[in-house]
């Protein structure tokens, strides 16, 4: 079995991918990781959610992955000292030095070695096992086939080793995410944790003697967007996933919601339990897909797992997000007896409305609106004010947490 690892950007998030079926979290203090624009989590936090994870038999991995210059080392002592009484389960690091600091300060605690490092080949990934890896997380610049033979070759000559990839999520332009642009343009550096994405911005050209008429770089309709990479989608390739040698299937997004944390994870883990439970029988569900689209993503393709990326692009054709489902309300509690449930608001519903309930395991039930009770029992329309309490009936078994979005 695989492990599922789903991003949790803050404790709203971490819970959602828990409860979605996530074998493992990745999560970053307010220092050095590649997310400094994330929520991310203060040491006390860090602590309970370890205490959290650990407590349902799940594992947590910190982030430590960006590139500290001289001036950082003592800050980040500091606070791999105070990691001591975390007791993350891992920690995924890029940098030489910092791996050094890991190894000394927590000698106990597992290292991975971060996709910031643009591990290609067996012979890198044997090399960070010499310096204590247990876990290389691969470029995404690889193809599946390089994969299996990077496995292949890892079996003789460091066995233990394990990998992980990303399966889905954002795709950066630069190689391995190590872009210097954010820098150029804005002075805060991606490779520290502060990343503009410039790479999502409109571009012009100018001529030289008119700078006050910069002209658009366009090919259609939309434009060209000559940095923006589209996003990975590989819920339609489980199977091959698996036969690749891959022991960890990531999840990027930690600066998505709550709500793209549940349904991308509660996605995977649907796929990749029902191909272990009947290898031979398994057929992809075109459902799952329709999930993953309900989220805010740009186009999807299959990152360069089979294409060349010295060939295909894989740049953006439209501009911005394809924007997700409304999220609606969070189930507070449900009376079975009477099929009514309680709802925390989060967006407007009125009734009426086609709406659907997602529960851990199960695409999205769709059902409509009927009438609406407010927290003192009154009928109303709609639910116009934010966390509100309001009831309605639903008409199959929900569970506390199930969330309700537009239909």
């Amino acid at each position: 079995m695989p492990e599922l690892l789903s991003p949790a950007g803050n404790f709203e998030k971490l819970k959602a991918a828990i409860r979605y079926g996530a074998d493992a979290v990745y999560c970053a203090g307010q220092a050095f990781g590649m997310r400094a624009s994330a929520g991310n989590f203060t040491l006390d936090e860090l602590a309970e959610a370890a205490e959290y994870v650990h407590a349902r038999g799940r594992r947590m991995h910190i982030t430590v992955n960006t590139m500290p210059r001289d001036a950082d080392y003592p800050r980040l002592r500091e606070y791999l000292t105070a990691l001591r009484e975390v007791k993350p389960d891992a920690l995924i690091v890029a940098d030489l030095g910092v791996m050094a600091e890991v190894r000394r300060i927590l000698p106990d605690v597992e290292l991975h070695v971060s996709t910031q490092a643009s591990a290609v080949s067996a012979a890198a990934c044997a090399a960070y096992a010499s310096l204590g890896a247990s876990r290389v997380v691969l470029a995404r610049e690889l193809m599946l086939d390089e994969i299996k033979a990077i496995r292949a070759e890892l079996d003789r000559l460091a066995p233990a080793v394990s990998l992980e990839t990303f399966i889905h999520g954002s795709m950066c332009i630069s190689y391995s995410g190590r872009c210097g642009l954010s820098y150029a343009l804005t002075g805060r550096d991606a490779n520290r944790g502060a990343c503009t994405q410039p790479c999502r911005w409109n571009y012009a050209i100018v001529e030289e003697k008119r700078p006050d008429e910069p002209m658009p770089i366009e090919s259609g309709a939309d434009g060209t967007f000559i940095f923006s990479s589209k996003d990975m989608c590989m819920i339609e390739h489980i199977p091959e996933l698996l036969s690749a040698g891959i022991d960890s299937f990531k999840i990027e997004g930690r600066m998505k919601s709550a709500y793209y944390t549940a349904v991308v994870t509660n996605a995977y883990r649907m796929a990749i339990d029902a191909y272990m439970a009947d290898p031979k029988g398994y057929r992809y569900d075109p459902a799952w897909l329709r999930e993953l689209e309900s989220v805010s993503h740009r186009e999807y393709c299959t990152g360069y797992f089979f294409d060349d990326p010295a060939v295909v692009d894989h740049r953006c054709t439209q501009p911005g997000y394809l924007r997700e489902k409304a999220y609606l309300a969070t189930v507070r509690d449900y009376d079975p007896a009477t099929g009514i449930a309680t709802f925390i608001q989060h967006n407007k519903a009125a009734r009426g409305d086609t709406v659907e309930l997602l529960t851990p395991g199960k695409v999205g039930q769709p059902f409509t609106l009927g009438t609406l009770w407010d927290e003192e029992g009154n009928e109303i329309d709609a639910t116009p004010h934010p966390l509100m309490i309001y009831r309605t009936r639903v008409p199959f078994e929900v569970k506390p947490d199930d969330i309700l979005r537009a239909g």
